[in-house]
């Protein structure tokens, strides 16, 4: 099931809005069959790795990280492929919660006599598919924060300059987190500040995610967004008074309207729930202090990845989140230490979300 999980983590970032699932087919002891859910969502993992089993898939047992699917849809039921194989057991690490599987693939499998084991590596595979599940279950995507700091929780000096804080080494670990979301998010600010492509460079993988900016009036100016449009999708979310006559009206793939909270700016649940209904199962919000507070406050932040540089900017320089207007400290978001190591001359931590 470790292989699985792994083999799925392949797909993440580029199967939305199916999930990222791995699956391992084993034979007399003998890995025989391996498959993960290829880019566009199909075909399934179940699919790929019976495909290598061949015959070999007769009597043997299969390892899924998520339930196999039951339902006919652009492809063939998952459950019925494993039926027709001759799998004899299969070992399922989580059910899916999917109303149009939801326990039903299972029923089926042992409805033909296969014997399913449920709830290998559960826990693991909950992250691992936590996307997939906040789409299904919450209506958005699972965001997730990245922040990349100076010691003194700094994003730019006092002048604006933030190019760059962190070395190489982080920048192209930044790259690795945008190919493994399904969209990359910042806010009209940013893009007006820092003219920023939002593409996923240097890793020689053939995959985008989809580049999003949330801006109420469309009233920003970054050229490397239209020039770099041939290569990354481009998401703009906007207010009801946007310019609509703007250059962005044809310089997008997408154009989302999204209502005004009470403080007159962008709704970013009623945002995040669009982007949901889109399908997209993972955002990386690469946004400025103050998008990144405003996401904080709406309790829409799930995880949050920190770098941070050994270089101190000082009281006067860009703080790394803005206000968030909190009287207690009880009313503060916090969030459990998964991981720290060090990437080159700085630091990586990941946080997720307490519940």
């Amino acid at each position: 099931m470790a292989l699985a999980l792994s083999l799925g983590q392949r797909g993440q970032g580029s199967v939305w809005p199916n999930p990222a699932v791995g699956c391992v087919i084993v034979q007399g002891g003998r890995i025989v069959g391996r498959g993960w859910t290829q880019p566009g969502g199909r075909p399934h993992a179940e699919t790929m790795a019976l495909e290598q089993a061949g015959a070999r898939a007769q009597q043997a047992t299969a390892f899924v990280t998520l339930e196999p699917c039951a339902h006919h849809g652009a492809t063939p039921p998952c459950a019925e492929g494993l039926i027709a194989a001759g799998i004899a057991r299969c070992v399922v690490a989580i059910a899916d919660p999917d109303p149009r599987v939801s326990g039903r693939g299972i029923a089926k499998l042992q409805a033909a006599g296969i014997e399913v084991s449920l709830g290998c590596q559960t826990q693991e595979a909950l992250v691992a598919h936590s996307g997939f599940f906040s789409r299904l279950q919450n209506g958005r995507p699972r965001v997730t924060l990245k922040l990349a700091i100076s010691l003194d929780g700094r994003i730019a000096t006092a002048s604006g300059e933030s190019q760059w804080i962190t070395a190489a080494e982080a920048r192209r670990d930044v790259h690795g987190l945008r190919a493994c979301h399904d969209a990359v998010f910042v806010g009209g600010g940013t893009a007006r500040a820092d003219n920023p492509s939002l593409t996923q460079r240097g890793l020689g993988l053939d995959r985008q995610p989809i580049r999003i900016v949330a801006s109420r009036h469309l009233d920003f100016d970054a050229p490397a967004l239209q020039t770099s449009r041939d290569i990354a999708p481009l998401w703009l979310c906007h207010g009801p008074q946007a310019r609509m006559s703007g250059v962005w009206q044809s310089q997008c793939d997408a154009l989302l309207q999204v209502p005004l909270a009470a403080d007159g700016q962008l709704d970013l649940a009623k945002l995040m729930q669009a982007l949901g209904a889109k399908g997209l199962t993972s955002v990386l919000c690469e946004g400025g202090g103050q998008l990144a507070a405003s996401l904080l406050r709406a309790g829409l932040v799930d995880d949050v990845i920190l770098y941070t540089a050994g270089v101190a900017l000082g009281a006067d320089g860009l703080a790394g989140l803005g206000d968030l207007a909190l009287s207690h400290l009880h009313l503060a978001p916090r969030f459990e230490l998964i991981s720290a190591r060090k990437i080159g001359q700085d630091t990586r931590q990941d946080w997720r979300r307490l519940s």
